[in-house]
């Protein structure tokens, strides 16, 4: 829809509609400032973002933490499914009390920022983001008494976990395509209760920003 018809798409959309039918809007990009009152978000019980498609991902995901309604959610948290599944069944296991964490990624990859809450809160430690080089999320790093126990993944593809006196293990974590993303989405139409502590857990400043992630060190600053 274009012209005067694409200003006035919920009309269009309200008649297709069969009731009682859950109906999920998703913007592939350029998401509204308020998913939950745009028009054709109010039609929705499920509303899906796509932070990482905006010109800048982080301050996209920062703004919607802000405006947060029970059946938001962005793919940037879809995306973070496979490391927090990994994550949590690197835990479900006798393991050295935890005292920090690091989250490495790429500069404007608003998933590793969501991660880094979701970890802070659970584990009740301090949780770093750092920027590497890519792609995507590349590495999850846990300080123990016992010694570092870590997850790197550098192709996108298989993660490698490292444990303290124990041997090497490899994991698939491959990277999804928006298909993949999008039909988990439309598996769970009832609000994530999960994404929703983990958005008000980000530490975002009075000016709608997220503090900037550490660069390895020796490296500028990317203005």
């Amino acid at each position: 829809m274009y012209g005067p018809l694409g200003q006035h798409a919920d009309s269009v959309v309200a008649p297709l509609l069969v009731p009682d039918v859950p109906v999920v809007t998703w913007w592939p990009d350029n998401a509204p400032e308020i998913p939950a009152k745009d028009p054709l978000g109010a039609l929705a019980q499920r509303r899906v973002t796509d932070a990482a498609a905006a010109d800048s991902p982080r301050e996209e995901i920062a703004a919607l933490a802000a405006v947060y309604q029970p059946g938001d959610t962005d793919f940037a948290w879809t995306r973070a499914t496979p490391w927090r599944s990994l994550i949590a069944a690197t835990f479900d296991q006798p393991h050295p009390p935890v005292t920090a964490g690091e989250i490495a990624a790429e500069e404007d990859n608003p998933t590793a920022d969501l991660i880094t809450a979701w970890l802070a809160q659970r584990l009740s430690v301090p949780v770093s983001r750092s920027v590497s080089g890519g792609p995507g999320i590349t590495a999850a790093v846990f300080t123990t008494p016992a010694g570092e126990i870590e997850i790197t993944r550098t192709d996108g593809r298989t993660a490698t976990l490292a444990w303290p006196g124990r041997s090497d293990r490899m994991v698939a974590l491959h990277r999804r395509d928006t298909a993949e993303l999008l039909a988990e989405e439309l598996r769970r139409l009832d609000p994530d209760d999960v994404y929703a502590e983990t958005l008000s857990n980000l530490e975002v400043s009075p000016a709608g920003e997220l503090p900037a992630a550490d660069h390895p060190a020796g490296e500028e600053d990317i203005a």
